[in-house]
């Protein structure tokens, strides 16, 4: 009579201890597929990873649905941050369960994030125009991110963190929704008032009759515009500085 090997048993223990707890099937094989890959990596026993596999599975049984499934108990929340911050409030929202969905046409984005225990999640922002569009999806698709929205010249991508971290990647208990829904930083608060100046004196002159409607509307698509242009900038310089660091 023959035995599974160690992993393999472990993870059929796992998976039943999941299915018995109420997790759907494809979020039970989703979940070991995660955990083997993050075993692949560390070429540890899974027992010694994880701890014994009911125990495991019975921290696991709370899990939320897969990405974009449908959850009627979810949490749902909307804020927003400007380019100098987004990034920053991002990771940290991430790593309290909320999952960006969509961006909608203010620049906010939507989130949710399962009741009880959630997984976590990490994000990263690219460039995405023109031709540049292609070459990033073709980099960071296979490496698991997904596509979560776009604003101005910039793509959202988002990924669960369990695709790197394994178990370490669920959240189990979530802290309360924030109150607040606007993070600027310091920057972004002066490129606001510059902004609003601008646009404040377009408005004054409209009204004075020294600027008609298509100049008012050139002054404020010409501060968009800088002020997208301007974190492009920084943004590509920014990759740009990277890459040199990954050839060296």
């Amino acid at each position: 009579m023959t035995t599974e090997p160690g992993p393999t048993a472990y993870f059929t223990e796992l998976a039943g201890a999941l299915r018995a707890a109420g997790v759907p099937a494809d979020q039970v094989a989703a979940t070991v597929d995660d955990l083997r890959g993050h075993l692949a990596g560390t070429g540890t026993d899974p027992e010694e990873e994880f701890g014994p596999a009911a125990e495991f599975a019975a921290r696991l049984g709370g899990i939320g649905p897969l990405p974009g499934e449908p959850d009627e108990q979810a949490e749902t929340w909307t804020w927003t941050a400007d380019l100098f911050n987004d990034r920053r409030m991002l990771a940290l929202h991430g790593d309290q369960g909320w999952e960006v969905e969509s961006l909608d046409p203010l620049g906010r984005f939507v989130c949710r994030r399962a009741a009880g225990s959630a997984l976590r999640w990490e994000y990263r922002r690219e460039v995405i125009t023109g031709r540049r569009r292609a070459r990033v999806l073709d980099e960071l698709l296979p490496e698991g991110w997904e596509p979560c929205g776009e604003w101005l010249v910039y793509g959202y991508f988002k990924r669960p963190r369990a695709a790197t971290a394994g178990p370490a990647g669920t959240l189990g208990a979530p802290p309360a929704t924030p109150r607040r829904w606007l993070y600027l930083s310091r920057r972004g608060k002066v490129a606001l008032a510059l902004w609003v100046l601008l646009v404040g004196g377009g408005v004054t002159a409209f009204f004075v009759g020294a600027l008609g409607i298509p100049g008012l509307a050139v002054v404020i698509g010409v501060g968009s515009a800088l002020s997208a242009a301007f974190t492009a900038g920084l943004e590509t310089s920014r990759g740009h500085v990277e890459a040199d660091r990954r050839k060296a």
